[in-house]
């Protein structure tokens, strides 16, 4: 497949989606905005209530992960989503695929809340698992197009290593 029919496989591909669900960014970066809003009320909440938990975790615990793996995840997200495909010259990934990702996300998020009694390590999973599929998805990409920034794939998936360290406490 040549140049011009990559674009207008891509902009047939782009314009049968959702607006939201054009381009990584747009939920990544959506996501971060409003989880970074909604996690500093819901820690605020905490630190007025005296509250001892946070979902399922101690609201300390709560608070570092949500910035790191909540907030800063979804840019990561975003950002490796969107830029990939133009290190890569490949599409970008678009529609209900992106969406599935995103769902992801949010359950990672929404997990603590809607079942605390669920045990640490199947937390890690759904939370690790995300940066593990992320990191994996984005290794095709770069792979197939034998570009050189691997390493950006790789450094992706640490955060799996740091989720398991920090849903053990």
């Amino acid at each position: 497949m040549d140049n011009r029919e990559r674009l207008e496989l891509r902009r047939h591909r782009m314009a049968e989606a959702p607006p939201i669900l054009r381009g990584g960014f747009r939920p990544f970066f959506l996501g971060a905005g409003l989880w970074a809003f909604a996690a500093i009320a819901i820690w605020l909440w905490s630190l007025e209530t005296g509250a001892m938990r946070i979902g399922a975790l101690d609201p300390l615990v709560w608070h570092r992960h949500e910035m790191l793996f909540g907030f800063v995840g979804a840019a990561i997200a975003g950002f490796a989503l969107t830029a990939v495909p133009n290190w890569a010259g490949r599409l970008p990934i678009a529609g209900w695929p992106l969406a599935a990702i995103a769902l992801w996300w949010l359950t990672a998020r929404i997990l603590p809340f809607a079942v605390p009694d669920l045990p640490h390590a199947l937390f890690a999973l759904v939370d690790g698992g995300f940066y593990l599929f992320l990191s994996g998805l984005i290794l095709r990409e770069i792979v197939q197009a034998k570009n050189r920034n691997l390493s950006v794939a790789f450094v992706i998936g640490l955060p799996t290593w740091w989720t398991m360290r920090v849903r053990q406490v």
